[in-house]
């Protein structure tokens, strides 16, 4: 058997019910087809490079699977089917299972962010660092004569 990292982005319109349904089916069709899932990573909502069916974010999931070779086709197949599914991608990769990325904060628009939040004061620094020493210029020599050309 084969190890596979497949991505995949469902719509973020999705409700949360529905979502979680919708991974466990893609779980649940690797065990059926003879494959194991290893872990499965939600990302979360994250902000799309550029524009997916009118849509400008979207809910990732990462999940790691050791499966037969014919197996990959199979999930592809259902992810082109299922509407809710904007994009996917399966790779085949060899070695052990990366460590678990930590989750980065969600997008937050910044229509949403309180403008109270107010920027620290700096602290001062205890020296002032030591001027750069000037480094040292070297003049090329330069050739006062016109290259001759054919045409002349």
């Amino acid at each position: 058997m084969n190890q596979y990292e497949v991505m995949y982005v469902i719509d973020p319109a999705l409700e949360d019910s529905a979502r979680i349904e919708l991974i466990n089916r893609f779980s649940d069709l690797v065990k059926k087809n003879g494959g194991e899932v290893d872990r499965v990573d939600e990302w979360g909502k994250r902000r799309l490079a550029y524009a997916i069916q009118y849509k400008t974010e979207g809910y990732y999931v990462l999940m790691y699977i050791k499966a037969p070779a014919e197996l990959p086709r199979e999930i592809e197949r259902n992810m082109q089917i299922s509407d809710s599914v904007l994009r996917y991608l399966t790779v085949r990769y060899e070695g052990e299972l990366p460590a678990k990325r930590e989750p980065l904060k969600p997008y937050v628009a910044r229509d949403a962010q309180a403008p109270a939040e107010a920027p620290a004061p700096a602290a001062e620094p205890a020296e002032a660092p030591a001027p750069a020493a000037e480094p040292e210029t070297v003049a090329e020599p330069v050739d006062d004569e016109k290259p001759e050309s054919e045409a002349e």
